[in-house]
């Protein structure tokens, strides 16, 4: 199980609790849709490509860069009109930010991070958002409504470099709160290992490695939560569920 696999049981699990989720996929390798197994997934236009709208949002076309746009566009109307709905779980795709020659510094990015931040710091339900293996996402204004970070672990020495690197930049942004939750757990040796490595950050689970994860992922009907829910990995989604309730991150 990877992070996106996290979102998908994280975000489904919580709305078997009896909450309202919405799901935003903000990784540039966008499956967060085809993992909750929205139906033509591969057809979601994300938010990034619409052109025309980010046209008249923005002030001006996408790819404009050193162009004159909106810092501010207006956004808080886009929610309603382009979350998408399966099984209980909203979902907002973002799409990448094609950076080529001309940085970060352009309209798509930057009607992105507004939708994002308006998301973050208006939206009154749960939300889960999934982002790339860093937060270059958020900002320091954005970055205030984070409640809880959570970043997913494998038993590895990158994937610990990588946890304790976001830890750092989420202590430079004021993000308090930053758990982690290790994952494709093969036994006690696993468990120890990250233990000792990811001393600093808290660690609320150990998701087991799950071939019907594996399976769930190379298809295109999504996870099977409910055979999922019934086993292991879902009595440690259900705990990991129950962790971050207690925190407030509802």
């Amino acid at each position: 199980m990877g992070k996106t696999s996290f979102a998908a049981l994280l975000g489904t699990f919580l709305h078997r609790a009896g909450y309202r989720v919405l799901a935003v996929d903000a990784d540039p390798d966008a499956n967060l849709a085809a993992t909750l197994g929205f139906p033509k997934a591969s057809d979601i236009v994300p938010m990034v490509e619409m052109k025309e709208l980010i046209e008249e949002r923005m002030g001006t076309k996408p790819g404009g860069f050193g162009a004159l746009f909106k810092l501010n566009p207006k956004v808080d109307d886009l929610p309603a009109k382009y979350c998408l709905e399966h099984n209980g779980i909203r979902l907002m795709v973002m799409g990448q930010i094609r950076k080529g020659g001309s940085g970060c510094f352009c309209p798509e990015n930057a009607f992105v991070r507004r939708l994002l931040g308006h998301l973050l710091m208006e939206e009154k339900d749960v939300l889960i958002v999934d982002m790339e293996a860093g937060i270059e996402h958020l900002t320091r204004g954005t970055s205030e409504s984070v409640d809880v970070l959570i970043v997913v672990v494998e038993p590895g020495m990158r994937s610990i470099e990588t946890a304790h690197t976001v830890k750092d930049l989420a202590a430079d942004l004021g993000i308090k709160t930053v758990l982690g939750v290790a994952n494709k757990v093969r036994g006690p040796q696993d468990r120890a290992f990250i233990l000792e490595k990811m001393q600093g950050i808290r660690i609320i689970g150990f998701v087991p490695y799950s071939e019907d994860i594996l399976m769930g992922n190379m298809g295109d009907r999504g996870i099977d939560v409910d055979r999922i829910a019934a086993g292991p990995v879902g009595q440690e989604m259900e705990a990991v569920r129950g962790k971050i309730e207690k925190l407030g991150a509802g």
